[in-house]
């Protein structure tokens, strides 16, 4: 059980510790503790200014580079821990093994005070170096680790609140850190959980891809969650154990250093199963455990982990569409079957990739290629090579071998470009002359490749409007909005009940098993959802992460700023007490009060609200004028 680190108690361990050298037992947690002893007896100064200003541009590039198989397997958790950040005001960061952040993604206004304190790509993370902080902690204890504002060592750091969990390799060697990373005034309560959860999801992928068609034996005390990535994976060699991961070793009652050292006898009273059977087997401890042990006939494993671009969505089952919605995907497949591009629209978090992948999945392309690209998530001096490719020593830091570019990899499938209005305006050009031609030249060639592809983008922004502000390319426009499909919102779905039912159903939650109380969708489906799909599953997900299994969730369970989503927007003042009418003026009264009790300040509503300013600015701009 994690103390409850309150700022009034770091506070006092901050002063017995750094002021008079005492022990603040008790009052800080046993690791931040642990972790302030190594960097006092490294001669770190906790009020000095830490050195961590990132490396040349060039120099992060090379970085880059060297982890791109990482950043590769990383980037469906990125993406989806990188929509929680953002409407949470926070950044997702993923380093290097030795805590050297390669991505820091998320909510633009904490990147820029992230950034002052060397929160960002290129600067160095690790303990000895920046004190005591979850990354560099992370890395050391070899364990999910979370510090909150003053228990950072240095100083200039109480500003941060940070959840890290290290990634390991089946061999147990640390290939990465992934950290959620927030304001301190704001800590996330369901952060290191939704870490956790993906960093399981991460090392479960990279064990399958490190023994694609091996012999791999699966193991769980429960049957349904085999297969998921809460089972244990084993893999012998001359009936030695030679990999697992960290739900093995925990079932088995062992440690990494065991690996090339413990037999199978010594591990298990039964025999090996037989390859492509599922039975029970017996430890020496006496527990029983059920096991699956993978045909020895290949298995194409790496289909499932993904290539270069493409990002992976938690895949739906067919009835969370609803009938109108379903109307619109058949005729949306009739316009890409005829090569007609699709424009998808609707607020962030709607689903846009979802409905891409069923699009795509149901047209005549179905079987080929689908490459997401988030154009927004895509740093500007990348965008260039990451959708052209390049040719090798087209630039400092470039590939060797060149790369071929997510145009060329998505030939003969699906194109789908996210975020399509946030490219900046020099690429929609280049982009444009591209979708015209359908031949696509990388960087630092000559030579012209034919690609036939379909296209589906998406975007939140008024793109009609950003053409006539001049903000948007109108060729590019009507180029790519020949036929467009709208989303509805979350608060705007006719049965969301039912949908919260499938969702649940669609994670996984009945193999755990865990269940949701009535009540508790019931109080879920009459929430304003202003995160929209994204928002719900972010949710969903923190429930499994967090809950026990066999557990039925009650409201109880919900965090506290959905409790009373009211509460969470008075930092000063008194809570109003003439609350009524329809649930969009409450909502109103909820961002009046906000926006008072920050002086005015939208971007601090904001964020006190857990909403995007656009949706405040659209809110306010909804209000009815009085007369």
């Amino acid at each position: 059980m994690r103390h409850s680190g309150s700022t009034d108690s770091i506070s006092s361990a901050r002063r017995r510790f750094f002021d008079s050298g005492a022990e603040p037992r008790g009052l800080i947690p046993d690791n931040i503790l642990a972790s302030w002893r190594r960097c006092r007896q490294q001669g770190l100064l906790a009020d000095a200014c830490p050195n961590v200003a990132p490396v040349e541009r060039h120099a992060l590039n090379e970085m880059q580079e060297q982890y791109e198989a990482l950043r590769r397997l990383c980037r469906p958790e990125l993406q989806t821990l990188y929509a929680s950040a953002n409407q949470a005001g926070s950044i997702v960061i993923l380093t290097a093994p030795d805590g050297f952040i390669l991505d820091a993604l998320g909510n633009a206004n904490f990147l820029d005070k992230a950034a002052r304190v060397s929160l960002r790509a290129g600067s160095p993370w690790s303990e000895s170096i920046t004190g005591t902080n979850a990354i560099g902690t992370a890395l050391v204890d070899r364990c999910a680790v979370e510090v909150r504002g003053g228990e950072h060592y240095y100083a200039p750091h109480r500003v941060l609140s940070c959840s890290a969990s290290p990634i390991f390799d089946p061999q147990g060697e640390v290939v990465g850190v992934l950290d959620l990373s927030g304001e301190a005034s704001m800590h996330h309560l369901h952060a290191l959980g939704m870490v956790q959860l993906a960093v399981e999801q991460i090392e479960h992928r990279l064990f399958e891809h490190h023994f694609d068609g091996a012999d791999i034996v699966r193991i769980q005390p429960d049957p349904d969650l085999l297969g998921t990535a809460r089972e244990g994976m084993l893999v012998f060699e001359a009936h030695r154990l030679v990999a697992a991961n960290r739900h093995a070793l925990r079932l088995l009652g062992v440690d990494w250093q065991e690996l090339g050292r413990r037999r199978y006898d010594e591990l298990f009273a039964s025999a090996l199963p037989r390859p492509g059977s599922e039975t029970s087997m017996r430890c020496q401890s006496g527990e029983m455990l059920h096991a699956r042990r993978d045909a020895l006939s290949h298995n194409s494993v790496s289909s499932r982990v993904p290539r270069k671009g493409r990002t992976r969505s938690i895949r739906l089952p067919e009835p969370v569409f609803s009938a109108d919605l379903e109307a619109e995907i058949d005729r949306g497949v009739r316009l890409l079957d005829a090569d007609i591009p699709l424009l998808l629209q609707g607020e962030t978090g709607t689903g846009k990739e979802v409905v891409a992948r069923a699009l795509h999945q149901r047209s005549q392309r179905g079987k080929a290629a689908f490459v997401a690209v988030n154009c927004a998530a895509l740093p500007e001096h990348l965008i260039e090579s990451e959708l052209f490719g390049y040719m090798p020593g087209a630039f400092t830091g470039a590939r060797r071998e060149g790369a071929t570019g997510l145009l060329r990899e998505a030939d003969g499938g699906t194109l789908f470009l996210d975020e399509l209005g946030d490219m900046p305006l020099g690429m929609q050009s280049r982009l444009l002359r591209v979708l015209q031609e359908r031949e696509v030249t990388p960087l630092g060639g000559s030579r012209s490749h034919a690609i036939d592809i379909t296209v589906i983008a998406a975007t939140h922004r008024d793109l009609a409007g950003a053409v006539a502000r001049g903000e948007f390319r109108a060729d590019l426009y009507y180029r790519i909005a020949q036929a467009t499909l709208r989303l509805p919102a979350l608060r705007n779905h006719l049965d969301p009940a039912t949908l919260i039912r499938q969702l649940w159903h669609a994670l996984g939650a009945e193999q755990i098993p865990m269940r949701l109380h009535p009540e508790l969708v019931e109080a879920l489906s009459a929430m304003p959802w202003p995160g929209n799909m994204r928002q719900l599953v972010g949710l969903l997900r923190s429930f499994l992460a967090l809950g026990e299994k066999g557990a039925t969730l009650t409201r109880d369970d919900l965090p506290a700023d959905l409790k009373n989503p009211l509460a969470s927007t008075l930092a000063t003042g008194a809570m109003p007490t003439d609350l009524s009418g329809s649930l969009q003026s409450i909502e109103q009264q909820a961002i009046d009060v906000a926006i008072a009790s920050c002086d005015g300040n939208v971007a601090a509503a904001a964020r006190k609200l857990g909403v995007s300013r656009s949706t405040i600015y659209r809110r306010l701009s909804e209000q009815t004028p009085a007369d």
